[in-house]
């Protein structure tokens, strides 16, 4: 299957964004063992979710030192997270993710 980077930097984006939603990877090395993408993957990639209007914060843990916490989806801006939902086996075998 031939795709675009265009779609597929998109679609990583929104994965990324809907396994840090729903709890399953809320931190980047949590992130790089779902996916097994690259750690500066991850880190880039969770960094670009402003760019689709995705709001997505870090919340320090309390307590914790040397940015220990998770991050937070605050607004999927004009994403419809339920169109995630039900393409999800399409956007992971687009990303060759298991």
């Amino acid at each position: 299957m031939d795709v675009s980077k265009t779609k597929t930097s998109f679609y990583r984006r929104l994965y990324v964004a809907y396994l840090i939603d729903s709890g399953v990877a809320s931190s980047i090395p949590a992130l790089t063992e779902v996916t097994g993408m690259p750690r500066r993957t991850a880190q880039d990639t969770v960094a670009a979710l402003a760019d689709l209007d995705i709001v997505c914060e870090f919340e320090q843990a309390q307590g914790a030192r040397h940015h220990a916490g998770s991050y937070r989806i605050r607004d999927w801006g004009a994403i419809d997270r339920r169109w995630i939902e039900e393409n999800l086996q399409q956007i992971k075998t687009v990303l060759q993710y298991p």
